[in-house]
Formats: structure tokens, C-alpha cells, sequence
């Protein structure tokens, strides 16, 4: 999987963001058990699943705190 980009992320609604999230945090269980299991080949997905729900989350605040201002 790529890494998402912060313009893609931009253009998301929010129930897609919470989706993404949710297909993430799907994949880094997955991951985890790999990893447990000694089957976990690319290491380094786990950090950016990580970082890509840390991104998400951070847009989807800055949104609904652009979205209370309007408001």
C-alpha cells in the first residue's frame, strides 16, 4: 500500500476518513499478529499505517475545528 498523501486526505469526507482509519487499524492488527508469528517481511508498513491514522486524525480535527468556526 502507498502512503497517503495529505491531498487525498484533504479531499475525503469525513466518513471516509473514518473508513481509512478504520481499514488501517484492520491492517496494522494484521501486522501485529505477522509480526508475532515471525511472518512479517516488510517492517516498516507498520510505521507508516501508523503515521498514515496519526494523519488522518490530525485532518479530520482541523476540519471540524474549521468547520465550528464557520458555524
Amino acid at each position: 500500500m502507498a502512503e497517503l498523501k495529505v491531498e487525498d486526505i484533504r479531499r475525503m469526507t469525513a466518513d471516509q476518513m473514518d473508513d481509512e482509519i478504520l481499514k488501517l487499524k484492520k491492517e496494522r492488527f494484521n501486522l501485529r499478529f505477522q509480526r508475532a508469528t515471525g511472518q512479517l517481511e516488510n517492517t516498516s508498513r507498520m510505521r507508516e499505517a501508523r503515521r498514515d491514522i496519526a494523519r488522518i486524525k490530525t485532518i479530520a480535527r482541523q476540519k471540524r475545528q474549521a468547520d465550528s468556526k464557520k458555524a
